[in-house]
């Protein structure tokens, strides 16, 4: 089999599961996996022949997605910021939107040094890496209540020379020094129960739960808690920067502002969603 009617074979197979766009992109990463191609190098070789050893492993792949197995998964690796981040089993996968969050505080940021930085519930450590590599000198910590996702938040932060203190702890019991930061980011577990049924299986059945959703009684309540460790950990006029279920976005800017945070933002992602929200303290 040529390359060319393997690619027609695997669209095939995947017709429903994506829609066209996610399919593409999800083709080029089989390839890129499993051969080390480029959209170029794809094109290039499609008239050749398919060993059966790599059929055999692109079909597999192939298989697993069907299932509703990540492509981030199966390859362990997830793009985000313009850099490769590892990702298991355990740890959510990295967001384009949240690229968005990042760029917020990058700008907010331009011309500040030594600014103390806290990501809490990091998972792969996307955020927190992403800000030790774009702002100046700045000392970044993150923490998150799994073992497994901080083990792989670590091994990126190394892979991608940066340099992030981790810790393992439940943002519920866990303190901060008074005082001590300039910035508090976090994109916390945030959809409830009744949206789960609408959910992408690869998601919903695949990804950690813990870091997804929230309970229907109280669905803001990881907001809370971070703006108690925010009020207390930030400098006076230190920044508060939450990703936010576009449902529950103006819940979350009211919630702040009862608290007394000043300029209270809540900003639109590139699909035009109630997405992010900043304060100052």
């Amino acid at each position: 089999m040529t390359v060319r009617e393997e690619l027609i074979e695997i669209r095939r197979r995947l017709d429903g599961i994506y829609d066209r766009r996610e399919r593409e992109a999800v083709v080029l990463l089989i390839f890129s996996f499993v051969k080390g191609w480029s959209r170029v190098d794809l094109i290039i070789n499609e008239g050749k022949e398919l060993s059966d050893f790599t059929k055999k492993e692109i079909d597999g792949i192939v298989d697993r997605l069907i299932l509703g197995e990540p492509i981030q998964y199966i390859t362990g690796n997830a793009r985000f910021y313009g850099m490769d981040f590892k990702v298991g089993p355990g740890v959510l996968i990295p967001r384009p939107e949240t690229e968005e969050l990042v760029d917020w505080i990058a700008d907010d940021s331009k011309g500040t040094a030594d600014l103390r930085v806290l990501d809490i519930g990091t998972g792969s450590g996307c955020i927190a890496v992403s800000l030790a590599r774009a702002l100046e000198f700045a000392d970044v910590r993150a923490i998150d209540l799994s073992q497994a996702a901080i083990g792989y938040a670590e091994e990126n932060a190394k892979d991608l020379k940066a340099k992030v203190r981790f810790t393992e702890a439940d943002m519920y019991e866990w303190e901060p020094e008074p005082e001590s930061l300039d910035i508090v980011v976090s994109n916390p577990p945030y959809i409830a129960p009744d949206e789960i049924a609408d959910m992408e299986v690869r998601v919903k059945d695949f990804e950690p739960h813990e870091a997804l959703f929230v309970t229907a009684d109280d669905p803001i309540r990881p907001y809370k808690r971070i703006e108690e460790i925010a009020r207390r950990g930030l400098r006076p006029g230190g920044r508060v920067y939450l990703e936010l279920n576009p449902r529950y976005a103006e819940d979350v800017a009211a919630y702040y502002q009862s608290k007394g945070w000043n300029g209270v933002e809540v900003r639109l992602d590139s699909y035009g969603k109630k997405r992010f929200l900043k304060g100052t303290i």
